[in-house]
């Protein structure tokens, strides 16, 4: 398969995974997970968890690499059903209509290479129907505010790592789910955007609270972002801590980072998931 067409299949199936009828009214995202564990045949992967997350909470989810945190974000969403137990959104147990509470970023921004980084922005929007003018001027309206102002004719090639997942994560909230699942969306990015992104991500949910899970290997940004952390295990995966964030945090990141109440946490944190791989 060629490349282009390759990537126009990944980037159309994300559409049509974040895409689905929007839920009803008076839907807030509060996410409820009872006696889950799945397995893939005979490789259990998620032993059992059970989690609560209310509308607009932030949760980080940590653990060493392969525990099983990708495919519980995508358990959580809709895009896989549990072996057992059961995962509510909103009340809503199957998996369509979990999926339709949900918008999904994967760790790849899937952004098309052929479109501008407006169009790529207002993709969501195109998708529910709306003429391009329409979806342009509506996506257009956030530029600015996300960081993007000049740069919307731009395409992908000509934006830099962290513009790229502004205009990802945009698509993602204009797509008006109240739930958002974000799976380790600055892994790519270097030590310093990586920061600088986590803080304009911190500042961008302050504006347009949504319930949120992000999947993250760094406890640094999982602590910074999120209000409570679940730390798992090796696989099969299990909770073997439940953390909440220092509070109040300091709007500036690097503040916040260095508090001596941060600090104690996250080196709590580590010492978990240290005991969570023997």
């Amino acid at each position: 398969m060629r490349q282009d067409t390759k990537m126009a299949a990944e980037a159309e199936g994300f559409a049509t995974a974040i895409e689905m009828p929007p839920p009803g009214n008076g839907s807030e995202g509060g996410i409820a997970i009872r006696e889950l564990g799945h397995s893939y045949g005979e490789l259990e992967t998620i032993e059992q968890l059970d989690l609560e997350l209310a509308p607009h909470g932030v949760l980080g989810l940590v653990g060493p690499s392969g525990c099983g945190k990708s495919t519980l974000l995508e358990l959580i969403v809709g895009l896989r059903e549990p072996s057992r137990g059961k995962v509510e959104i909103d009340g809503a147990s199957a998996a369509a209509a979990r999926l339709a509470h949900c918008a999904f970023m994967p760790q790849r921004d899937l952004l098309l290479p052929w479109l501008s980084a407006i169009d790529n922005a207002a993709l969501a929007l195109r998708n529910r129907g709306l003429r391009r003018a329409a979806a342009r001027r509506e996506a257009g309206e956030l530029f600015e505010r996300f960081g993007l102002a000049g740069f919307e004719r731009a395409r992908p090639a000509e934006l830099s790592g962290g513009m790229r997942q502004r205009v990802a994560f945009l698509r993602t909230l204009i797509a008006g789910k109240p739930v958002l699942a974000l799976d380790e969306p600055f892994a790519a990015l270097d030590a310093i955007t990586r920061g600088e992104m986590q803080g304009w991500l911190a500042n961008a949910l302050s504006q347009h609270p949504r319930t949120v899970v992000l999947v993250t290997h760094d406890l640094e940004e999982a602590l910074y972002l999120c209000d409570q952390m679940v730390v798992l295990s090796s696989r099969p995966a299990r909770a073997v801590g439940r953390l909440s964030a220092p509070a109040p945090r300091a709007v500036d990141r690097d503040e916040a980072v260095t508090d001596p109440a941060f600090v104690t946490v996250r080196e709590h944190a580590m010492h978990l998931l240290r005991e969570g791989t023997k």
